[in-house]
C-alpha cells in the first residue's frame, strides 16, 4: 500500500499570478480538435485527460476550473478528452493528444495500472505526465495531485461508526466500495476497513462497484436488504453516486427510516438527500484548488522548471490535499462557504422545508 512520507493537515497554497491571459481551445471526447477560437498558432499545448462524466466533478468542476486557470498563466490551448470509464479510449485519446504535440499530459487514468503504457509513450516524447487525483502504477510521472485517499475512507468510517454506536444500532454494516480499476477506491476501501473493523460492528457483505455504477450499487443493495432486512444498521458507500444507488433500492423496499449511508465527492444531489434526512454524510474535496494547483505544475513543467512536493508517494513529487466530512451541520460552512453550490441551488422546491431546518440554509 502507497504511503505518502509525511501528512499534512490544511495546505495554503499560493496561486501564481502571472501576466497574459487567454481562453483555452479545448478538444471534443474523441480527441477531435473542436476550436474555440481562443488559441494562437505559438500556444503551447497541455492535455488534459479525465476519465469518465458519470460522477458529475469531472465535467462540471474539474475541466471548467483547470482550463480557466490555466488561461491565466499564459498561452495555453487545452487538448482535452474524457475517457467514458474506457481504458482503451483513453489510451486511444492520449496518443490523439501526443499527435497534436502537447507538452505537458495531465491525466487522471481509467485504469492505474493500465495507464501506465501511457506514461510511457509520453517519455518516449519527453512529455511529462501529472497524475491528477489518481496515482499511475509504474513509470515515472513527473507529479501526483489528490487528496488523501485513504484519510477519505477513514473519515468516511469514523463519521459512520460514531453514528452508529451514538444511536445504539450496531447489528451489521453493507459495504459499497467504488470501482475495482480505480486506485483511488482500494485506498477509500483500506481506510473505511481500518475503522470499521476495529470498531467491531459485523460487515454483512461487501461489494466493488464495476465503474462506480450507482445502478450496479443499486442491485447489490437490494440483494442485501433482501437477505438481511432489519439487521442493516448503516451504510458504507464509497461516493455519492453509489449512495444514491444504497437509497434508492432502501426507499424501494420501504425501509423506514432510511438507515445513516456515506458518501463522497459533495455532488449537489448529495447534499440535497443530505438536506432531507435520506445520506447521512459526504465528503467534500475541494476540487477549485486540485484543479488550479495542476494548472500551475503544468505551466511550470511547460517551461521546464522542476515542481516541488509537499511530500512523496512512491518516491514521485505530490500534493495531497485535505479532505473534508460534510453532514447536515456544516453545509452552509463548506459548501457554500467555498462557493461550490449556492443555497439557491441546493434549496430547490422540493428542498425547500428541509432547508428551512437546517443550519444557514434558510
Amino acid at each position: 500500500m502507497r504511503k505518502p512520507r509525511k501528512r499534512f493537515a490544511l495546505l495554503s497554497i499560493a496561486l501564481i499570478a502571472t501576466a497574459g491571459a487567454l481562453t483555452a481551445c479545448t478538444t471534443g471526447d474523441d480527441g477531435g480538435s473542436d476550436d474555440g477560437g481562443g488559441g494562437s498558432g505559438d500556444a503551447i499545448k497541455i492535455g488534459l485527460l479525465l476519465p469518465e462524466s458519470q460522477t458529475a466533478r469531472y465535467e462540471k468542476f474539474d475541466r471548467p476550473l483547470f482550463e480557466e486557470h490555466l488561461a491565466t498563466l499564459g498561452d495555453y490551448e487545452v487538448v482535452y478528452a474524457n475517457a467514458d470509464q474506457d481504458a482503451s479510449k483513453q489510451q486511444q485519446q492520449a496518443e490523439s493528444a501526443l499527435t497534436e504535440g502537447i507538452e505537458v499530459m495531465v491525466l487522471d487514468p481509467v485504469d492505474g495500472a493500465a495507464a501506465a503504457s501511457i506514461v510511457a509513450n509520453a517519455a518516449a516524447q519527453d512529455v511529462p505526465v501529472i497524475a491528477y487525483d489518481r496515482f499511475i502504477e509504474g513509470g515515472q510521472i513527473a507529479y501526483y495531485i489528490s487528496f488523501d485517499n485513504e484519510q477519505v475512507g477513514v473519515l468516511q468510517g469514523e463519521a459512520l461508526v460514531e453514528r452508529l454506536q451514538a444511536d445504539g444500532t450496531t447489528t451489521g454494516i453493507i459495504m459499497i466500495n467504488g470501482s475495482p480499476t480505480d486506485g483511488n477506491a482500494t485506498l477509500f476501501k483500506e481506510g473505511a476497513h481500518s475503522v470499521i473493523d476495529a470498531s467491531g460492528i459485523p460487515i454483512l457483505a461487501e461489494f466493488d462497484t464495476p465503474d462506480w455504477s450507482a445502478e450496479e450499487a443499486q442491485t447489490f443493495a437490494a440483494g442485501q436488504i433482501g437477505q438481511f432486512s432489519d439487521q442493516i444498521s448503516g451504510v458504507y458507500a464509497a461516493n455519492d453516486g453509489t449512495a444514491g444507488g444504497a437509497i434508492a433500492a432502501l426507499r424501494a423496499a420501504g425501509v423506514d427510516p432510511i438507515p445513516p449511508v456515506t458518501g463522497q465527492d459533495a455532488e449537489l444531489t448529495g447534499i440535497q438527500r443530505i438536506v432531507a434526512g435520506d445520506q447521512f454524510m459526504t465528503v467534500y474535496k475541494a476540487i477549485k484548488l486540485e484543479a488550479e494547483l495542476a494548472a500551475e505544475v503544468a505551466d511550470q513543467l511547460a517551461r521546464g522548471e522542476t515542481p516541488e512536493g509537499d511530500t512523496e508517494v512512491d518516491g514521485i513529487p505530490a500534493t495531497l490535499l485535505t479532505p473534508v466530512v460534510v453532514t447536515v451541520d456544516n453545509i452552509a460552512d463548506t459548501v457554500i462557504a467555498d462557493d461550490f453550490y449556492t443555497v439557491d441551488e441546493i434549496c430547490t422546491a422540493e428542498y425547500a422545508d428541509a432547508c428551512a431546518a437546517a443550519a444557514g440554509l434558510q
